[in-house]
């Protein structure tokens, strides 16, 4: 019998202890030393779809890489230290995630963090579209409507850049949605699924509670604390944390879970689904999250935002604004960089 701890939590998590003989991902972890970096690294490393995990950062790679080295799961692990070290990283990568980034302290927004992360993000997505250009990207380090606009010039810089291969992951957002659903309704968040479109940042994040599957109905007031909540979940656990980080471990397996549906897809299984802020012509917004069909070749197809409320209407209405700056403030990083 497994052990409550060897029990993986949801069907994502569950759906990575399948074994094919596809199951040879080799993956990337850019920032992997960091307080995102090292528990999706665990996770990574105790999935059977993973066959080649390679970590970089700035300091300690050598030493997670040592360290996780030691787990009994068949995928190998290196650990790869600054910028001289990055190609060898990122060479024959099929999935490249990046956490590397400097996290949010309590009184700071996403935006706040722009400089320091457009500077990395752009560093580490150049090297990646000299190393690896074939591989999927997946950019978690924040503000995540402005680094995917980041990565998508950078890539078109150097000629390689494949719009179904680029994903801005906003899983935690999905992730914090079904729990926060399942506990006001005592439901296992295991078999919640509340889509969540839009952007990664306060106002943009917004949930389709129409269309959460099962179906739930909420009065009007509860509704809209219960959209705040999971808006301003981020700011939560900068408080709860009391400057000591921003959410590390729900962040860690939200990426883990996008990283196997993904490979899952890449592997040829049918059906898989999850909602990521990609290149876009669902709004005006040149870039929006919705539900995406995985397949192959990253995106098959894009699902679209669907039926949807009069509510849910104007909180798109009103995203869309900020998302468009947010985008142009990426774009705009890029034009300018030397």
């Amino acid at each position: 019998m497994l052990s409550a701890l060897a029990r993986p939590a949801s069907a994502a998590l569950r759906r990575s202890f399948s074994t094919s003989a596809q199951n040879n991902a080799k993956v990337a972890v850019l920032g992997a030393s960091g307080g995102i970096g090292q528990p999706l690294s665990l996770l990574l490393k105790n999935s059977p779809l993973v066959s080649r995990l390679t970590l970089y950062d700035i300091a300690h790679t050598p030493g997670v890489a040592a360290d996780l080295s030691h787990i009994e799961t068949r995928a190998t692990v290196k650990g790869y230290l600054g910028p001289e070290q990055l190609p060898d990283c990122l060479k024959g990568c099929d999935v490249v995630v990046i956490p590397a980034g400097v996290p949010r302290k309590p009184g700071m927004t996403r935006d706040d963090l722009f400089n320091t992360n457009a500077t990395i993000v752009a560093t580490l997505t150049a090297a990646c579209a000299q190393h690896c250009p074939e591989a999927t990207i997946c950019i978690i380090s924040n503000p995540v409507n402005s680094t995917i606009p980041i990565t998508a010039e950078v890539f078109k810089k150097h000629g390689v850049y494949n719009p179904n291969k680029i994903f801005g992951v906003t899983t935690l957002d999905i992730v914090r949605a079904n729990t926060f659903v399942a506990e006001l309704k005592g439901l296992d968040p295991a078999r919640v699924n509340v889509p969540v479109i839009g952007g990664h940042a306060g106002k943009t994040i917004i949930p389709l509670i129409s269309q959460c599957t099962p179906k739930v109905d909420f009065p009007q007031d509860q509704l809209t604390t219960l959209i705040g909540r999971i808006q301003e979940a981020g700011t939560e656990v900068v408080k709860a944390k009391a400057g000591a980080g921003s959410a590390t471990l729900s962040m860690a397996y939200a990426g883990a879970r996008f990283v196997f549906s993904l490979v899952d897809a890449m592997n040829g299984k049918e059906g898989v689904i999850e909602c990521s802020f990609i290149k876009s012509q669902e709004t005006d917004c040149p870039y929006f999250s919705t539900p995406l069909l995985l397949g192959k070749k990253g995106i098959e197809k894009n699902l679209g935002i669907g039926k949807i409320s009069p509510f849910e209407e104007k909180m798109i209405a009103e995203a869309i604004p900020e998302l468009k700056a947010s985008i142009k403030k990426g774009e705009e990083f890029v034009k300018n960089m030397k």
